[in-house]
């Protein structure tokens, strides 16, 4: 059976006027969370090229979360070894390389985003691919200054065709988000972005393109699964416009949630879907994941100011 590929998007709305704190721009991070961060990019590169995942533990956050594409989520420190572990163990690095693109400083947390390249050659095979994507890391702030990875999430440019079921590692330990509890809703946020996501529901089904795109900050960036980053309202607004001419007929979607981060000014949201679709002759149901970080505006309202896509 044929498999269509979507990517979902995310919108918001006007938000409840409350107390929170607002319209503040992200600031670059310290010069020391920078060199913090770059001292692991680096390590990150040679222990990958060396096989040696290990190395990267001592960095991670016990209950760590990799949001790797065409995987279920990995949830805890050593998953996340046996996940790189799994890695090196199906395929030699020729070369891989990690380009910063921003280390913002979200208050408490740090958002680093990356352009990525690897080459790499199937072991059982000998064939070569070369993968061009994006990844996105979030950093928790904790006590003396130090800081702990607590999410890794990556995605690539273009659909790999039969690569795609080779990037998938069954024996690590990995979960579908989508399947998870939703976060209750029993607080503002909690209650708001679960109006979001209902909203997203019928946007998304819709094909509603024009209100799709007034849900994104102006200074946005989108990274969709398949496609280089969107970044500012003219790109996003163009993608928007060519994605919906993509989307299947979706017989239900339901968008969800398993875990909010609030902030203050940024809100960091770990949403799913599930989505039954057909197209055509084909049809099916899908699963995946999304990594979103809101801004409060000045108007209250929350709007997309950071996301990432991946399947399942």
């Amino acid at each position: 059976m044929k498999r269509f590929r979507f990517t979902l998007l995310v919108c918001s709305i006007i938000g409840l006027t409350t107390t929170y704190s607002f319209a503040q721009p992200a600031t670059r991070a310290s010069e020391k969370t920078m060199a913090h961060i770059r001292k692991f990019r680096t390590l990150y590169i040679k222990a990958t090229m060396d096989n040696k995942p290990e190395l990267l533990l001592p960095y991670y956050s016990e209950s760590v979360r990799l949001m790797p594409a065409f995987q279920r989520t990995v949830i805890g420190k050593s998953n996340a070894g046996l996940y790189h572990k799994a890695f090196s163990n199906r395929f030699a690095i020729e070369n891989l390389s990690r380009m910063e693109i921003e280390i913002l400083d979200l208050g408490g947390q740090v958002l680093e985003i990356g352009k990525l390249d690897m080459k790499i050659v199937m072991k059982s095979s000998g064939k070569h691919y070369e993968l061009e994507g994006t990844y996105l890391n979030v950093w928790q702030a904790l006590d003396g200054d130090e800081l702990a990875i607590i999410t890794e999430a990556w995605n690539y440019n273009s659909y790999y065709g039969e690569l795609h079921d080779h990037l998938k590692f069954e024996e690590v330990p990995s979960i579908y988000t989508a399947l998870q509890p939703n976060v209750p809703v029993n607080n503002n946020i909690s209650f708001e972005l679960a109006a979001l996501n209902r909203l997203l529901d019928k946007t998304v089904t819709h094909h509603d393109a024009n209100v799709w795109s007034q849900y994104y900050a102006n200074d946005a960036m989108l990274i969709p699964g398949y496609h280089p980053p969107r970044r500012g309202r003219k790109e996003i607004d163009e993608y928007i416009q060519m994605h919906v001419k993509e989307l299947p007929i979706f017989e239900g979607l339901d968008i969800r949630n398993d875990r909010i981060d609030n902030l203050g000014t940024f809100v960091v949201e770990y949403a799913s879907h599930i989505a039954s679709w057909k197209n055509g002759d084909s049809s099916g149901v899908g699963t995946g994941k999304n990594i979103r970080i809101w801004r409060r505006e000045s108007d209250h309202s929350l709007k997309l100011f950071r996301s990432m896509a991946m399947y399942d």
